[in-house]
């Protein structure tokens, strides 16, 4: 017999079934709206965005466990689901005028964008192997698409042709770690492989350690850790820039919480299996990506392997792995996604009919120009350095304070030098924009939206920076969940 469904699993994935349906609306609306009106589905993504995200406020508090424990409801997952709607409503904003100047399909982008965000959700209320698969090739598979979807340019094609192979090998990668797994433990669900694996040593078990091992390179490709990097500055610079900053913030985050949840509480007790693993992964991701940045004259290009060194920062709360160090980790990427789409969000008000304006040398005298934009770009790149006062400053903060009192100060250290390498390359472009003369006049591409979206971000980074308390403390409050 069929079990019977209960109200209780209806509430758990109540979001999930409000985004993705309002993805489809937004598809069959498209084809009924006269072309002059189809602007306005983006306002009805967002209301899809704020209707879910109220759904997610009523049941901040609760603990459901839906299908029989495949589907988790915690205040941990309620934490990631708001970071994914703010990142996507903030997307979505930055995205009316872009995707008229790229002749992109209205309907599919911002259905494609809500498909995304619902395979995200999934991910990170999974309690089962399984559910997060399926969650995982729902976004990945939208994100396929998303990156190809100008259709009437090389790059984008190009690129979602490289996202979608290596992609989909980083897939079988992830799926053959899974069957490992449940080889070795008997279960999908990660409640009871954790329990199966507290009863020995995963050293002693080599179908443990290659399930442990293929998990960690399928994460490691969606997080753009070394040595699983090399699709994202291909991808980053030839997907359209909304896209880029959307799948920049969304996918990173999504997939550290996922990470999370299996490392933590499937492998928690094999923790001295996998640190030194993860150290070693850590530190060369951190080099390479801020190495690899200073050499880079498309911004673009740049952001992409800023954001390969943020997943480096960000596997130090990961490797810490207690109270601290995960809620390190989750403020990280909240400060992260808040920067790192103020800073693309520039980058696209640069795109205009007949110009790119990814190359950082034509971001020449923009302070002259445009002094609010110009501002604006400043604060991001001061954040993303770790400068005060900003949130990036926190936030590395807390990640390096983390690791001094889990007794690695010297990864701290190593942090904090690379942080000071990659100011090279943030304050590089603060100077091209103030301190170069324009070759020629520059214009942005402006909407109310845009300017709402990029304020909204500027403040909160400014905000963060100086008054973190009420981040720091729901954070904390969420990690309680993961971690009695």
């Amino acid at each position: 017999m069929m079990p019977e469904l209960r109200l209780e699993e209806l509430l758990a994935v109540a979001p999930e079934i409000i985004v993705a349906a309002g993805a489809c609306l937004i598809l069959l609306a498209d084809l009924a709206t006269p072309a002059r009106q189809r602007p306005l589905l983006a306002y009805a993504g967002l209301a899809v965005l704020g209707i879910a995200g109220a759904a997610t406020l009523l049941l901040l508090s609760s603990r459901l466990e839906a299908f029989s424990g495949q589907f988790i409801l915690d205040p941990f997952a309620s934490y990631f689901k708001l970071l994914l709607y703010g990142a996507t409503g903030l997307t979505i904003l930055l995205s009316i005028r872009y995707v008229q100047i790229e002749r992109i399909h209205y309907g599919e982008y911002y259905a494609f964008l809500l498909l995304a965000t619902c395979g995200l959700m999934v991910m990170v209320s999974s309690g089962d192997l399984l559910m997060i698969f399926l969650g995982l090739e729902l976004a990945a598979v939208s994100l396929y698409i998303l990156v190809g979807l100008n259709r009437h340019e090389l790059r984008p094609i190009e690129a979602s042709a490289k996202y979608f192979v290596l992609g989909s090998l980083s897939s079988a990668i992830f799926l053959y770690g899974m069957s490992l797994l449940f080889g070795a433990t008997g279960s999908t669900q990660l409640r009871a492989a954790a329990v199966a694996l507290a009863a020995g040593p995963i050293a002693a078990n080599p179908t443990l350690l290659m399930a442990m091992i293929f998990l960690l390179a399928g994460f490691g490709f969606k997080v753009a850790i070394a040595p699983f990097h090399m699709w994202t500055p291909d991808v980053y610079e030839g997907a359209p820039t909304t896209v880029t900053a959307y799948m920049s913030v969304t996918t990173k985050a999504a997939t550290f919480a996922v990470f999370l949840r299996v490392f933590i509480e499937v492998f928690g007790a094999a923790r001295a299996d996998w640190t030194p693993w993860l150290i070693a992964l850590c530190v060369a991701t951190m080099v390479i990506g801020n190495l690899a940045a200073i050499v880079q004259q498309n911004i673009k290009r740049m952001l992409a392997y800023s954001s390969i060194a943020h997943a480096g920062y960000a596997l130090i709360g990961l490797i810490v792995g207690n109270e601290l160090g995960v809620m390190s980790l989750m403020l990280y990427m909240a400060v992260y996604a808040i920067m790192n789409l103020g800073a693309f969000g520039v980058v696209i008000l640069m795109r205009r009919a007949g110009v790119q304006g990814e190359q950082i040398q034509e971001w020449a005298g923009l302070a002259k120009s445009h002094p609010a934009a110009a501002f604006a770009m400043l604060i991001f790149m001061v954040s993303l350095t770790g400068l005060p006062p900003t949130a990036g400053f926190v936030a590395k903060f807390y990640l390096f304070m983390a690791a001094v009192d889990a007794g690695l100060a010297w990864l701290a250290v190593v942090g904090v030098l690379l942080s000071a390498v990659s100011a090279y390359y943030y304050l590089r472009v603060v100077m091209v924009i103030y301190m170069k003369e324009p070759d020629r006049p520059i214009e942005l591409a402006w909407t109310p939206a845009a300017a709402a979206a990029l304020l909204l971000v500027a403040v909160a980074t400014l905000l963060v920076g100086v008054y973190p308390a009420p981040l720091v403390n729901y954070a904390s409050a969420a990690v309680l969940q993961l971690i009695p």
